[in-house]
Order: structure tokens, then C-alpha cells, then sequence
């Protein structure tokens, strides 16, 4: 923790000739993309895409799930979609996959979560994507079938999203399906005419 507070307390210094456009910041913040990952450690957006600050706007869970839309429920993805779509005008949402995820390796694995009753609520919203391969032990601990297919799921999630369908269908809005593998740095993205990842 004193070399994180340390780095941090430096930030301002590293920043400094960058100051113009942190100044700016006090003005608002204009992203072009919603960036929806999972929380895990290893998987940092920014430096995968190499955005400057300001570029993405960043949605983080357990799993890159997005739960189903529900009128009246309340849902901190709900609500950062909303916004992103709605206020900050996103032209594209990516949800980015990784290999050797957590979330989607216990649900595929058929890991037993009675020790963590919430993890086992949240991650049942990927279970249905992932029938089939439930029953057999995964052969690549990467996990790169059941990721890709779980990401494909996400994003037909996201399309039940009023604003999401309204944005996609004026053509104001793109969805893309990203898998990344953390061990290499290799990204794959989802072709959806061909339902198939591959990198382009």
C-alpha cells in the first residue's frame, strides 16, 4: 500500500506536461467507446488499446456480465450503459472477453460457490450461454471456447437494451466482441456475420 500511495502522490508530477489536457477534464469528458471487461487485475484497457485519457469509457464486473435489461431494477450496468449511450453519446461499445477469466472458468469447470453466495448469484447469468460445455472439463485452461461464446452472449444481452436497440438501429451506435488473451497480448474480435472470432 505506501508504494501504491506512493505512485500516487507522484501522479500529478508524471502528468505535467500533459497538464492542458487534464486542465481540461474540469470541463467534462467526451468518450467515443464504452469498454465493458471484467475487474480482473491483469486485464488494464487502456493499455491494451493504448487510449489516452478521456478516450474510453470503462465498465468493470466480475465476468464482463451484463445482466438482462429489467425496467425498475436497480443495476450499476443498467445505469452505465444508460449514460454512456444516452449522455456521453458513445459510437461504439466493445465487450472484451479474456482467457483464463475466473468468472466464466468456474461456471464452465462446475466449480462448487456455496463459500461465495453472491459470486455464484452473479456468475449464473453466464450459465445459459454456456450450455453444453458445462459437462465437459475444459481441455485449455485459456478457456478461449467459452469465453468467445460468452462474449457473443453479452452482446446479444446488450441488444435488449432500449437504448441500445434505438442507438444500433438509426445507426448511431456499433457493438463489437473482443477476447483477449492475457499471456500473450493477442486479441481476437468477433466477426458476427460469421459467428466466429479471428484476428483481422
Amino acid at each position: 500500500m505506501d508504494d501504491l500511495l506512493k505512485r500516487a502522490r507522484s501522479f500529478r508530477h508524471r502528468i505535467a506536461r500533459e497538464k492542458e489536457l487534464f486542465r481540461n477534464f474540469a470541463l467534462g469528458q467526451g468518450p467515443a467507446t464504452l469498454f465493458i471487461t471484467c475487474s480482473d487485475s491483469r486485464v488494464v484497457p487502456t493499455l491494451i488499446t493504448a487510449a489516452a485519457p478521456g478516450e474510453l469509457f470503462e465498465l468493470r464486473n466480475a465476468g464482463n456480465i451484463v445482466p438482462p435489461y429489467r425496467p425498475g431494477y436497480r443495476s450499476g450496468e443498467a445505469a452505465t450503459i444508460e449514460y454512456a449511450v444516452e449522455v456521453l453519446k458513445v459510437r461504439d461499445i466493445i465487450v472484451c472477453g479474456h482467457s483464463h477469466c475466473g468468472a466464466v472458468g468456474a461456471v464452465a469447470r462446475g466449480e462448487d460457490l456455496t463459500h461465495l453466495p453472491s459470486v455464484a448469484d452473479w456468475v449464473d447469468f453466464a450459465r445459459p450461454a454456456l450450455t453444453g460445455l458445462l459437462d465437459i472439463p475444459p481441455k485449455d485452461p485459456a478457456l478461449p471456447d467459452a469465453v468467445q461464446r460468452h462474449v457473443t452472449a453479452q452482446l446479444m444481452t446488450l441488444r435488449g437494451y432500449p437504448q441500445i436497440e434505438r442507438g444500433t438501429a438509426a445507426g448511431q451506435l456499433s457493438l463489437h466482441g473482443w477476447f483477449y488473451r492475457v499471456d500473450t497480448g493477442d486479441l481476437w474480435e468477433l466477426d458476427e456475420t460469421r459467428g466466429v472470432f479471428g484476428q483481422y
